[in-house]
């Protein structure tokens, strides 16, 4: 049976990995760029729009990363790294959004001057007034970078230690995965260990399972994003399924970068029919040009999962999440119910 975007939109949902800075407005980039004399590549909402949205222009994950300088050239004060985040909350509220997830790195956001901490606060400020206005609760993942270094990303697990509790849910390895090893990055991963604080590490995306061995065995990772990779070794895939160890997988975006050929051949549905904890998301929604309820389209038309697929996935999502267990287990018993009296399943 064919279900259609509407009743996929009005599903509840939950995302674990959404770049902030990969998931702006282009209409809010060119309000930033004029008010903080920012020198974009086009100051036309279309022309900007089309060079940001990878679309069936793919290319590979560094080619995708480069579209970031331009966000990122805009989102160097805490005003606008409030309006932004508050906005993200706006729109994935149009899709029935629950609980979100946000990633981002505050060391790419000092530029002018902005510390890490005043990014941290700025993001939180946004969040919690985007929470009060549209009801969506989020929570924020710092990313260490792997090809700044190893010293900046023990800097931001610092940083993360100082927020837990207070916005911050978790830490992250992002960027550019070939010749910058999880492993060099040990040491933020040990501080956040040390203090009971929840990994997740970009991994298996543009490097083969080894770099999600490094992420599991050398950082002590909860949750690995992307993992497309993994099926090239049985060993460690069935070390994950019997680990519980989810999956932030992206389809749309790992097409675009070339970490499969073609989207018919994502392993998706092969990890799902394991067992395995597989969580639908969106990575960059503006360079993707895509909503998670696209996401859950896509997923539907080419691997055939169905609405109580996507109930499970979304339960496997809430159960993911980085939230303390009595307020996950409240907000999952919501959902549960809300598909329950909404969509029957």
């Amino acid at each position: 049976m064919t279900i259609s975007k509407s009743i996929l939109k009005r599903l509840p949902k939950v995302e674990l990995h959404c770049h902030l800075d990969g998931s702006i407005r282009v209409k809010t980039m060119i309000d930033l760029a004029q008010k903080d004399k920012v020198k974009l590549p086009s100051m036309n909402e279309k022309d900007l729009s089309q060079m940001l949205i990878i679309g069936k222009n793919r290319g590979t994950l560094e080619d995708y990363l480069k579209r970031f300088d331009y966000t990122l050239s805009v989102m160097q004060t805490p005003e606008s790294l409030t309006r932004t985040a508050f906005e993200l909350i706006e729109d994935v509220s149009k899709e029935n959004m629950k609980y979100i997830e946000i990633r981002y790195s505050p060391i790419l956001h000092t530029q002018k001057g902005m510390t890490i901490s005043e990014s941290v606060e700025a993001v939180r400020a946004g969040l919690k007034q985007g929470e009060k206005v549209f009801g969506v609760q989020s929570g924020i993942i710092v990313c260490g970078i792997r090809n700044i270094s190893p010293e900046v990303s023990l800097k931001l697990a610092d940083l993360t230690v100082q927020y837990k509790n207070k916005g911050v849910v978790g830490f992250d390895l992002a960027g550019a995965e070939e010749n910058f090893p999880a492993k060099d990055h040990k040491e933020a991963f040990y501080m956040i260990r040390n203090h009971n604080i929840n990994a997740t590490i970009h991994a298996g995306e543009a490097f083969g399972p080894s770099s999600i061995q490094q992420a599991i065995h050398y950082c002590g990772a909860h949750r690995i994003g992307h993992g497309t990779r993994l099926k090239e070794d049985k060993d460690l895939m069935h070390y994950v399924i019997d680990h519980r160890i989810p999956l932030e997988i992206c389809l749309t975006s790992n097409w675009q970068t070339k970490s499969i050929r073609s989207l018919k051949y994502h392993p998706i549905k092969y990890y799902y029919d394991q067992g395995m904890r597989v969580t639908l998301n969106t990575d960059n929604r503006l360079m993707s040009g895509i909503t998670l309820t696209d996401e859950f389209k896509l997923a539907h038309d080419l691997f055939g999962f169905t609405l109580r697929d996507f109930r499970e996935m979304t339960i496997i999502a809430m159960k993911s999440a980085f939230m303390p267990h009595q307020k996950r287990t409240i907000l999952l018993n919501k959902i549960i119910e809300e598909l329950k009296q909404e969509f029957h399943i």
